[in-house]
């Protein structure tokens, strides 16, 4: 079975890309940017330039834009053209903990701790031992009714593995500023799954070949960039598992006020987009900006159809 790790990078090689590239089951792409020096190099891996991401698609490249995260997604494009069965997608600041990618719970049955609840959406940072944090992209409107009392343990088939992260964990600006935690997720939670759709990231998420045409990490919209393309990709039926960390995040430097700026299109329109979801797998469209939309056009022209 063919494994592509996809990641992103501006600067020099961080510690994660170098010990990403040291594992010798995966293959590694890291997608560069216009600010990434010219000698970047890896040991085994391939590195992919601005002039090769042009190339590849010029079209879409124009669409993302440069100096941010979502040129990765011609990074997942090439894993796909590469034959990859399984695609992780990764951040430069999560560095892997032992075991990393070894216990792979998606395009199999296995057992997970099921969780039903009548919101709109489930937050599965709630159902750990760190209850009082909510997971990025979660709409702010559900915090006092979130209730994990309808838990079971049941099998699930999932196409999304979103494994969690100790350290600096993926919560939005509000609760770092409230909690600035530092997180030791206990494995005991873990695997997680829900009746509802739940919003995840990309920053150390592994997918399927089919999960992956309905993926998309959108420009244009901030830190919702990843967050809204998890809630499409449920929409179109695929399931996620949320697995025990496996990544310690070494965080990059953030300004939460800025972050808290990048999310306040998700503040204001999560909930709304859920419920449109609910009712129309596309109903995003109409969320995006234009550039956005016609990224994901560009973006899933590269898929056969279905």
């Amino acid at each position: 079975m063919k494994k592509v790790i996809v990641t992103t990078t501006i600067n020099a090689p961080t510690k994660a890309i170098r010990l990403f590239d040291a594992m010798t089951d995966w293959e590694l792409l890291v997608v560069g940017d216009l600010k990434t020096p010219p000698d970047y190099r890896l040991e085994r891996g391939t590195y992919v330039d601005p002039k090769s991401q042009a190339k590849y698609d010029q079209a879409l490249s124009d669409a993302i834009g440069w100096n941010c995260i979502q040129r990765r997604n011609i990074g997942l494009l090439m894993a796909y053209d590469m034959g990859a069965e399984i695609i992780a997608s990764i951040d430069d600041d999560n560095v892997p903990l032992p075991g990393w990618g070894e216990d792979l719970l998606i395009g199999r049955e296995i057992e997970a701790n099921y969780y039903e609840t009548t919101l709109p959406v489930f937050d599965p940072v709630g159902a750990t031992n760190h209850g009082k944090l909510w997971h990025r992209g979660y709409p702010l409107q559900l915090l006092p009714k979130r209730d994990y009392a309808a838990k079971t343990r049941r099998p699930v088939k999932a196409d999304v593995q979103a494994d969690f992260w100790n350290g600096d964990p993926d919560i939005d600006a509000i609760c770092r500023m409230e909690h600035a935690p530092a997180c030791q997720f206990d494995d005991a939670f873990f695997p997680i799954a829900s009746n509802k759709p739940a919003p995840f990231n990309s920053q150390n998420t592994f997918l399927t070949r089919q999960a992956l045409q309905q993926d998309f990490m959108f420009p244009q919209i901030g830190r919702m960039d990843d967050i809204w393309g998890a809630y499409h990709l449920q929409a179109q039926g695929f399931g996620v598992v949320f697995g025990k960390a496996s990544v310690y995040q070494e965080r990059n430097v953030h300004d939460p006020v800025v972050d808290m700026r990048q999310e306040y299109l998700g503040y204001e329109h999560n909930l709304p987009l859920v419920e449109a979801l609910a009712k129309d797998p596309e109903a995003l469209l109409a969320f995006l900006p234009g550039r956005a939309s016609w990224a994901f056009n560009l973006y899933r022209r590269h898929f056969p159809p279905t």
